[in-house]
C-alpha cells in the first residue's frame, strides 16, 4: 500500500539514515547485545550525521527540523535493525531532550543541548519507580528544600539507557501535601555525589539496551537543575506523554513489517512435503491476514504522525495508537515465529528476538491497561 505522508526530502534523509545503519550498526549489533548496551561510539556517530538533533534549534548545533515525520523516518529506520536501537534512541533524542528544548532556562540549553545532539550529553528520563510504573502521581522519590538547594532521596527502575547516562531528567516529590500537583523535574548530573546506578537489568528482550534501577542518596541540586516550574511536573510530563507515545507506536509498526517481510520470503523458500510452506492454504491465509494488519496499522499510525506534525494530535489518539500498535506487533510476530517453526525459538534468527524485544510495548509508556482507561474515559465512561 502506498504512503503518501513523506516527500522527497523525508526519503532523502531515510536514505541517510539507512546508509549510516548498514555501515555503522548492522555489523555490530550482536556485540551490544552480548555487551548489554550501546556503544558510546555509536551515539558519537550518529550525533556527527546530525540524527540526534531534529528537535534542538541550531544555535545549540541542532538541525530544528520542525517536521515530525523526519523523527518518524529516524525511528522507522532504526526498528528494522531492532527495537532496542530505537528504544533507546527514542529516549535520548525524541523524549527526554524536548523537555531541556521546550522547557530548560537560556542557561541550560547551552550548558547540555551541544552536547546532547553530538552524543557526548546521553540522556535518560526518570519516572518509574520500584513501587509503580504507570501511575506517576504516586512517585515516592522526594526532593526536599535545604537552603539554596534540594536534597533528592529515593529510586527509579526500569530506565533506559540507565547504566550509561550523562544526564537523567529525574522526577521527584517537591510538595507532598499537593499530591500530583506537587512533583518537580530536576535534570541530575550522574556524576554528582549521591547518584549511583545498580546492575544492568536482566531482561527478556532487547538486550542491546542497558536498563537500570537509579538510586539518589542526600544528592544535593540547586535551582538551576530545575526542569520547567516548580511543582509543574506531573503536568509537563502529561503534555510530553502524546509524544512519547506515538514515538513507541511508529516504532512497533516499523518493527512487525520488517520480520514480517523476511517471514514472507522464509515462507517462499522454505520447503516442506514437496512445496513452498507459503504455497498451504493456512499459511497463505494467515500471512495475507498479517500483512493487512501491519497495513491498517500502519495507515493510522501515519495519519497520527500527520497530526502531531501540525500540532494536532490528542492523548487520546497517541493512546489508541500506542496501546494498538503493540498489540498488532505483539500479534504478528507470534504468527512470524509460527511459521518458522522451531527455527522461530532459536535466539540466532531474527525472529525470535524480535518477538522477545516487543513483548514490553504493551508494559512501556503507560500498560495498555491503562490507554484503554485514558479512551474509556473520553467517551464518557
Amino acid at each position: 500500500m502506498k504512503r503518501d505522508i513523506y516527500d522527497e526530502d523525508h526519503e532523502a534523509f531515510r536514505g541517510s539514515v539507512k546508509e549510516f545503519l548498514d555501515r555503522s550498526v548492522t555489523p555490530y549489533v550482536e556485540t551490544y547485545a552480548a555487551e548489554k548496551a550501546i556503544p558510546r561510539e555509536f551515539w558519537l556517530e550518529a550525533g556527527k550525521q546530525g540524527f540526534l538533533g531534529l528537535e534542538v534549534p541550531e544555535i545549540y548545533g541542532g538541525s530544528e527540523a520542525g517536521d515530525y515525520r523526519f523523527n518518524a523516518v529516524l525511528f522507522e529506520e532504526l526498528s528494522k535493525v531492532n527495537a532496542a536501537l530505537a528504544s533507546c534512541a527514542g529516549i535520548h533524542a525524541d523524549i527526554t531532550a524536548p523537555y531541556l528544548v521546550e522547557l530548560g532556562t537560556d542557561e541550560q540549553k547551552q550548558r547540555w543541548l551541544p552536547g546532547v545532539v553530538s552524543g557526548e550529553i546521553l540522556l535518560a528520563i526518570g519516572m518509574t519507580e520500584p513501587s509503580g510504573g504507570s501511575d506517576l502521581a504516586a512517585l515516592k522519590t522526594t526532593a526536599v528544600r535545604d537552603g539554596d538547594g534540594w536534597v533528592i532521596n529515593g529510586s527509579k527502575t526500569f530506565i533506559t539507557n540507565g547504566y550509561s547516562a550523562d544526564l537523567v531528567i529525574v522526577a521527584a516529590r517537591t510538595s507532598p501535601e499537593k499530591k500530583a500537583r506537587g512533583i518537580t523535574l530536576f535534570a541530575v548530573d550522574t556524576t554528582l555525589p549521591g547518584f549511583s546506578r545498580g546492575r544492568k537489568l536482566d531482561k527478556v528482550g532487547q538486550d542491546e539496551s542497558d536498563t537500570a534501577e537509579l538510586f539518589f542518596e542526600n544528592l544535593r541540586v540547586t535551582d538551576a537543575e530545575i526542569v520547567g516550574e516548580l511543582d509543574g511536573g506531573f503536568i509537563h510530563m502529561m503534555q510530553k506523554l502524546p509524544q512519547e507515545r506515538l514515538g513507541c507506536a511508529i516504532s512497533n509498526v516499523a518493527h512487525a513489517k520488517q520480520i514480517l517481510e523476511e517471514t514472507v520470503q522464509y515462507a517462499k523458500d522454505r520447503k516442506a512435503f514437496g512445496q513452498s510452506i507459503g504455497n498451504f492454504q493456512h499459511n497463505k491465509f494467515l500471512l495475507a491476514e498479517q500483512v493487512t494488519a501491519i497495513e491498517v496499522a500502519e495507515s493510522f499510525i501515519d495519519k497520527c504522525v500527520v497530526l502531531h506534525a501540525a500540532g494536532e494530535l490528542t492523548p487520546v489518539d497517541a493512546a489508541k495508537a500506542k496501546w494498538w500498535s503493540s498489540q498488532v506487533q505483539n500479534d504478528v510476530l507470534d504468527h512470524c515465529v509460527q511459521l518458522h517453526g522451531g527455527y522461530g525459538f532459536m535466539n540466532e534468527y531474527r525472529v525470535a528476538r524480535a518477538w522477545r524485544d516487543a513483548r514490553v510495548s504493551k508494559i512501556w509508556a503507560g500498560s495498555n491497561e491503562i490507554m484503554k482507561e485514558l479512551i474509556g474515559r473520553d467517551l464518557g465512561l
